[in-house]
């Protein structure tokens, strides 16, 4: 068995990748951490619970995280998931938010994987402060992962939310900074130039909601926002490449389940910056070794799209 923690905030795309994890019977999620992101902490949890009650599977524990970044101003992403992160569609009878572990998020990601010590892979696709509160912690936790898998930061400069930031990384630039410059283990990085360059059609957006089953229902009524905004002029201006279906969260999380999909990916130390007026929160990719970094990062460069859309087409079944 995989065995997986997730970190996220979810909104629609990682309902999108809680889905695809749960559709491979050789993984187990042996927890999710909820972190504020692009909706407010309560709308995190409260959603997550919605997504594993759809795929039954509300026996995966919950765990609340850190509802806000270390330093900086809290931020949404309500313009593309919905004020609640899931399309504002309502839920007549939502999963108990009793059902959450007491157990800190922090604290449960740490004791798994000193549990399961070089076997835990960790996905993470939210702004990264749960993690970097857990390695300033305990600070050996990464040395124990199997590897990292994150969706956040950019390649080219090119923002989504600044001038030069990824939402990510620019929702809380010193969690980012600390997890770049302190993990070690193996890591994987979809940024939001490679997930916009890897976007889907739009006509297998319409076969994969089409599928009659209650998860395609699901996720159909929760991506009219996401979908509407994505579809817009202004959306189709921010993105570097290829126009259609972008999942950005569901990159890191196939490529966790399936390290094939990577058909190349470029080692390269990477940081992030902190004090630019204009770049704060931009992620560094340093191709002149001039930070002198000895952990290289692998930075998601081509992917295999036809498997990438099975699997996701799978994860609706």
């Amino acid at each position: 068995m995989k065995k997986l923690w997730v970190d996220l905030d979810t909104g629609v795309d990682d309902a999108q990748a809680i889905m695809l994890a749960l559709s491979r019977p050789n993984v187990e999620i042996l927890g999710i951490s909820c972190c504020h992101g692009n909706t407010p902490l309560k709308n995190v949890l409260q959603n997550t619970l919605r997504v594993l009650k759809v795929c039954e599977r509300l026996d995966i524990p919950v765990y609340k995280g850190c509802k806000l970044p270390l330093l900086a101003r809290k931020q949404h992403a309500s313009d593309y998931h919905g004020k609640d992160g899931l399309g504002d569609v309502p839920d007549p009878d939502p999963p108990s938010l009793d059902l959450l572990q007491k157990k800190k998020g922090p604290d449960a990601m740490v004791e798994a994987v000193k549990k399961n010590p070089g076997e835990v892979t960790l996905v993470a696709t939210a702004p990264l402060t749960n993690l970097a509160v857990a390695v300033q912690l305990y600070p050996s936790f990464h040395t124990k992962l199997k590897a990292l898998f994150l969706m956040g930061g950019n390649i080219n400069s090119r923002g989504n939310t600044t001038v030069c930031g990824e939402f990510n990384f620019v929702a809380d630039p010193e969690a980012a900074y600390i997890v770049l410059d302190r993990f070690t283990c193996p890591t994987y990085i979809a940024s939001w130039e490679f997930s916009c360059a890897s976007s889907l059609p739009w006509s297998f957006c319409d076969q994969w909601l089409a599928q009659c089953t209650v998860k395609a229902e699901f996720m159909k009524k929760i991506t009219e926002v996401s979908r509407k905004r994505a579809q817009s002029q202004d959306y189709q201006k921010e993105i570097t490449s290829g126009q259609g279906f972008n999942s950005c969260d569901c990159y890191a999380m196939a490529a966790a389940l399936d390290e094939s999909l990577m058909l190349h990916n470029e080692q390269v130390a990477v940081s992030v910056e902190l004090e630019g007026a204009l770049t704060r929160g931009m992620m560094v990719v340093d191709y002149m070794e001039l930070l002198k970094k000895k952990h290289k990062a692998n930075i998601m460069k081509k992917f295999d799209l036809e498997k990438f859309q099975k699997m996701l087409l799978k994860s609706l079944q």
